[in-house]
């Protein structure tokens, strides 16, 4: 699949840059500085004056981190997305959501793809994390078990992450970045905060339907990295204990 600009709508642009301008000025003091930076980062192919064409951004990833956006329909099947993953190929979808339903989605947008997800791949630390992640997803495709494990873990942290920055709660996760009312929940500590815990996480069931009520949060992107050493080893202890 292929993005073609001309498919675009005059309301698509209108409710492009009204969904950016308001969520950038929400995330002033509510997004982290990481987040923020990447976003700034990308400033040339990714505002709010124009839908993003995916051409461009690629051709900037580049001289970056070497991430490519992967056109796809909707949601896709939990084996491809790892495999585009762990080939530095993130997906995002080419539709936007209407002016009547401007915060409410069943399945992502174009929106919180690109503005959700896309900047934070330009930070070193976290496109490793999501690499390398992709790579771990793609190793224990056929062990649904595991699978659910690394599902739960992608959704408390690429999707729903929150870091603490000079004490206070931020956002990084796509899910809440991309999200007006879930970005101020998480700011005016509306939630349930736990510290980020690797089995705890693996454990924890979400649903996908709601507004998060439990969130776990992180100290810097370098833990989020670092945490794989203890995710492989949970998992290589769980293949020996399979095994016996």
């Amino acid at each position: 699949m292929k993005q073609n600009m001309k498919n675009y709508t005059t309301e698509d642009f209108k409710v492009w840059k009204l969904l950016f301008d308001r969520q950038i000025e929400n995330l002033k003091v509510k997004g982290s500085k990481d987040y923020l930076a990447a976003l700034n980062l990308m400033q040339p192919v990714l505002h709010g004056n124009d839908i993003p064409e995916f051409k461009k951004m690629n051709h900037w990833f580049e001289t970056q981190t070497g991430w490519n956006i992967e056109v796809v329909p909707g949601l896709i099947p939990v084996e491809e997305f790892f495999e585009l993953l762990s080939q530095k190929r993130f997906c995002s979808s080419t539709w936007l959501r209407s002016l009547k339903n401007l915060d409410y989605l069943e399945e992502p947008d174009m929106f919180h793809d690109t503005f959700g997800h896309i900047p934070l791949l330009a930070n070193p630390v976290f496109s490793e994390f999501v690499y390398e992640f992709g790579k771990l997803g793609k190793a224990i495709i056929h062990n649904t078990e595991k699978l659910a494990q690394l599902q739960r873990l992608y959704w408390f942290t690429i999707e729903f992450g929150v870091i603490k920055e000079n004490g206070v709660l931020k956002s990084y996760g796509a899910g809440v970045i991309s999200s007006f009312g879930e970005t101020n929940q998480i700011y005016n500590q509306e939630a349930n905060f736990f510290p980020f815990d690797i089995q705890t996480i693996f454990n924890k069931p979400f649903r996908t339907d709601v507004m998060q009520e439990d969130y776990f949060v992180i100290e810097s992107l370098e833990q989020l990295f670092t945490s794989l050493e203890e995710v492989k080893q949970l998992l290589r202890a769980e293949t020996v204990v399979v095994n016996h």
